[in-house]
């Protein structure tokens, strides 16, 4: 009954010779594939620029006389016949082979559930760490041909914009998805009309217009309640990612989780794997079963097939990261649902409470927990602090045995390696490489490349962060909204030259992003060293509501400010995913600093050094695993300290002056530092294979997917 081709066409002005473009601009594939990024990049460089690298735009605004001209050039041409033909065979339906053919001949479907997709930045629906391993995720899937089905939020006012206002204190501002000029387009059912569906058992009524993404062959359904049908205090509902408000974020998590199995039911898609990417979607797992309830069965073993197919992945051992609701908020949006699941107040109740704080509310982590048959964190650390949080859900097990595994996260590579870094790896390692990118083999052809081909093309990439940045800047002043100061903090100043280390993440307390300020005199020294300079370039957003994050902001940008030092700290406004590239691909350092245990896992990390970027990190989530004494520098926390922080910030000093800054300047007699291209290449070949969503996909396959299809 779905249909989402758009009629009339999208760009009716396309010469029939080229209308694969609409196919093309309509579905991300074109995200993750350089060559597809290229043709529409040949058809006007400005206008591709202009349009923030988002196709659909383009398309919208170009004129017919440049696709006129495009069609008389035959290397054009020839380049659109090879891309539309990989496009196409790429989106030919074609078996997984990683999962039992058996099992996919009974339809069987996986559903990922997500409050948040980092897909592009022509879709904001995203606010952090969290929706690009969702994006990730879904784009692994695709390329593996997992038969998955995502469900997630059209935020109509995306996720908030960053702008520091003169005094440093950051801005949240609105700018709503133009849903016209982005790879979106209406679910349209039978009778020609948006789908729309209704959530169950909400009172007043609340309904969903359907919204669909393609993601390669991943179709990801997003959900809007802003439509005339809903009542003026609902249309809200999903607007906007994260609200502050604890009552409109339960409802938000009930119309994801309810409302997405509903959605998924009238899209016939009825017998699935659940996976669920952290608690905000965990409703879900309570519309599962009240079907199978008014199908007959009693809730015991209505739950017991439910719990046999589903997976939850928990992300976060920091407690706020955990939604908790008043139970007598519970009671007022469900008192008259759980009687449909043959449960009574308080039965409904134990569910959601944490043994350890039965009094705090509903614990959407601990509800999700009881009612999955497989849990993962997101790291070998994390499952070992998971597995400690949640031992009262199992008291009679050691806490070593709290059945929470681990699948540690990654990257999908195609996506963050940066086309220049990937033509070099064509050129020396083969281009059938990103076939089998996951094969920690075909990394150490990485040592055949020339020591001097490798810093030109970092450089190249450093240079072209840097001049994005002053760009940034120059837009900023030039909309006449900022004092000289923001802009001189914003980078300004910036030398390529310099060995710059990068900290771009969420600006929560736990992330300490003022800890390289300890000692402000030994700092100094470092950044002003005439010979061997270092620079800092900071970005990330604190949430709305999170004072604290805004305050330690400020606080960043005031220490920018201060002439003492030199013009070499940078705090870049409105971080995102264009950003995060420029970032991960043309820093010298990625610099990370968590109080542990408390960072999960980090897959900023993971992006840097794919690109050779080396990791300078607390021993902490994924660099657990990663650091291997030559891939870059591991920091051992002891909390035991007096002064903990004062401890860490003086091994960073240390490793700064005696290891990072001499080993960067200290060039050969041919002009080139080979120690640090050595350290680039062994940080490449120890991380691309090990932590790319490629391997962790198929970790989920073996250890989870195949289990509870099998199960079913």
């Amino acid at each position: 009954m779905e249909k989402t081709s758009a009629v009339p066409p999208l760009f009716p002005h396309l010469p029939k010779r080229l209308e694969g473009l609409e196919d093309l601009a309509e579905n991300l594939w074109w995200s993750w594939n350089p060559g597809a990024r290229m043709l529409f990049k040949t058809l006007d460089r400005k206008a591709w620029k202009e349009s923030g690298h988002n196709p659909d735009k383009m398309l919208r605004e170009f004129p017919s006389e440049g696709l006129e001209k495009a069609c008389a050039n035959p290397d054009y041409l020839r380049m659109y016949d090879e891309v539309m033909a990989e496009f196409y065979d790429y989106m030919q339906a074609k078996e997984c082979h990683l999962l039992d053919s058996a099992l996919l001949d009974k339809k069987y479907a996986v559903a990922y559930f997500s409050a948040e997709y980092g897909l592009h930045r022509s879709l904001p629906l995203y606010a952090g760490g969290l929706g690009f391993l969702a994006g990730d995720f879904i784009k692994e899937c695709s390329d593996l041909c997992v038969p998955l089905v995502a469900v997630g939020f059209m935020y109509p006012e995306g996720y908030f914009r960053q702008q520091i206002r003169d005094d440093g204190w950051q801005e949240n501002l609105v700018e709503p998805i133009n849903r016209e000029a982005a790879p979106i387009s209406k679910v349209i059912n039978k009778d020609g009309q948006q789908l729309v569906v209704k959530v169950p058992l909400t009172d007043p009524p609340i309904h969903v217009a359907v919204w669909k993404v393609a993601v390669g062959r991943v179709p990801l359904y997003l959900m809007d309640t802003d439509i005339e049908i809903n009542d003026p205090w609902n249309r809200g509902i999903t607007a906007r990612l994260y609200t502050g408000d604890l009552e409109q974020r339960l409802r938000q998590e009930i119309v994801l989780g309810i409302g997405g199995a509903e959605v998924l039911k009238a899209l016939g898609i009825d017998h699935y794997l659940l996976h669920l990417n952290e608690g905000h979607a965990a409703f879900a797992l309570l519309e599962r079963i009240r079907t199978k309830v008014a199908s007959g069965k009693d809730f015991k073993t209505a739950a017991k097939e439910n719990i046999t197919t589903t997976i939850f992945t928990t992300h976060t051992p920091v407690p706020a990261g955990h939604d908790i609701f008043p139970f007598q908020m519970i009671e007022k949006y469900f008192h008259s649902y759980w009687p449909d699941m043959g449960l009574d107040r308080d039965t409904f109740f134990q569910l959601g409470v944490h043994p350890e704080k039965p009094e705090a509310g509903f614990n959407m982590t601990a509800f999700a927990l009881r009612l999955s048959g497989s849990r993962n964190a997101v790291s070998k650390r994390h499952a070992e602090v998971s597995q400690k949080m949640w031992h009262s859900l199992w008291p009679d097990v050691a806490e070593n045995k709290v059945p929470i595994e681990y699948v540690t996260n990654g990257v999908h590579t195609p996506t963050w390696i940066e086309p220049k870094m990937k033509l070099l790896l064509d050129k020396h390692i083969g281009t059938d490489w990103l076939d089998r990118h996951d094969d920690p083999t075909i990394w150490q052809g990485i040592d055949k490349i020339p020591d001097i081909e490798l810093l030109q093309t970092h450089h190249w990439l450093k240079v072209k962060l840097i001049d994005a940045i002053r760009e940034r800047t120059r837009q900023r002043w030039g909309n006449g909204d900022a004092s000289a100061s923001i802009m001189l903090t914003g980078g300004a100043f910036l030398d390529p030259w310099a060995l710059t280390i990068g900290f771009a993440r969420r600006f929560a307390t736990y992330k300490r992003a003022l800890l390289i300020f300890q000692d402000l005199d030994r700092l100094k020294k470092l950044l002003k060293d005439r010979w061997r300079p270092i620079q800092i370039i900071f970005a990330g957003k604190a949430h709305p509501a999170d004072d604290p994050g805004k305050r330690l902001l400020q606080n960043l940008i005031n220490l920018a400010r201060d002439p003492q030092l030199g013009g070499r700290i940078a705090f870049v406004e409105d971080y995102g995913e264009q950003l995060a590239q420029y970032l991960v691909h043309g820093v010298d350092i990625w610099l990370n600093n968590p109080l542990p245990p408390f960072e999960a896992c980090g897959t900023s990390g993971m992006k840097a050094a794919l690109n050779g970027v080396p990791h300078l990190s607390i021993l902490d989530g994924w660099w657990g695993e990663g650091f291997n004494g030559k891939n870059g520098w591991g920091i051992e926390h002891d909390d035991n300290l007096s002064n903990p922080d004062g401890s860490d910030a003086d091994k960073i000093y240390n490793i700064l002056e005696q290891d990072i800054i001499p080993r960067y300047y200290n060039l050969s007699e041919n002009g080139i530092p080979n120690e640090w291209i050595r350290l680039m290449k062994e940080t490449i070949k120890s991380s691309a294979a090990g932590f790319s969503a490629r391997r962790m996909v198929k970790q989920y396959i073996e250890k989870f997917y195949s289990k509870s299809m099998k199960g079913a």
